[in-house]
């Protein structure tokens, strides 16, 4: 069941199964992905959101859903007053939205914090007005490092230092490490460390393989690499995140 929506909007987590039945309501709706992946149709347009892109459901829009195995989503209802008359127009004409750094921030601050796949009142008013401040923020000229991610998104457990990544986007290494500070505020290989992580954290929710072989996979020298890294991240170790998340 849907949580009420408050004067600065409301956050759910939400699982979805196969041929969820069309339907509409009268306020805004967003979906971003925190694990696995669906298929939405907004209006008789269709796409995949997932953790990179989310889909924007404007006041009174048809629109069905389908899941398949694991996946949770964080999702956003708020009125139009939230957002704006100008970007609520803007948003329907785009309708499925590459996730700023920003929003996927607040996105695992927001999964972390929450027992099970309740949002405490506490962080939805935290995090809430911050999302939608985030998400109706206009966007900038397309990324010159667009390529170059897409690239080590595609194959995060090769190595990936920062000449390597200079190289393949055409920039110097010192206008890598400008242009990723002024995008992602962080370094390269601060965004590279987060992706292998994000990467292990779906796959230990979503799949059976061991965990030595996901380390390898994301690019971590072995197991114990991999376990200090999520453990600084969560406070887990892989195989308690697994436990966890495959336990809801």
């Amino acid at each position: 069941m849907s949580s009420p929506i408050l004067p600065q909007g409301a956050l759910s987590l939400r699982r979805y199964g196969a041929d969820g039945a069309p339907h509409r309501h009268d306020h805004v709706q967003v979906v971003i992905g925190v694990h696995g992946q669906i298929e939405l149709e907004v209006e008789g347009r269709g796409g995949r959101v997932d953790n990179g892109l989310a889909a924007f459901i404007a006041p009174g829009s048809d629109h069905a859903q389908s899941g398949d195995g694991h996946n949770q989503f964080l999702v956003l209802d708020c009125t139009l007053a939230d957002m704006g008359d100008d970007a609520v127009e803007r948003l329907r004409r785009q309708t499925f939205l590459p996730v700023p750094a920003a929003v996927r921030r607040l996105v695992e601050f927001v999964q972390l914090a929450s027992p099970a796949d309740g949002v405490p009142d506490t962080i939805t008013r935290h995090c809430a007005p911050l999302l939608i401040d985030a998400l109706v923020a206009e966007r900038r000229p397309a990324s010159r490092l667009a390529p170059l991610l897409r690239r080590i998104e595609a194959a995060p457990g090769e190595a990936w230092p920062a000449a390597r990544m200079a190289v393949e986007a055409g920039l110097s290494v010192s206008r890598l490490h400008a242009v990723f500070r002024a995008e992602h505020d962080r370094t390269p290989q601060a965004w590279l460390s987060d992706l292998r992580l994000r990467a292990v954290q779906e796959a230990l929710a979503g799949s059976t393989t061991p965990i030595a072989q996901l380390a390898l996979d994301a690019g971590y020298s072995d197991q114990t690499a991999l376990t200090r890294a999520l453990r600084r991240a969560t406070g887990l170790t892989p195989a308690a995140y697994r436990k966890l998340h495959q336990g809801r």
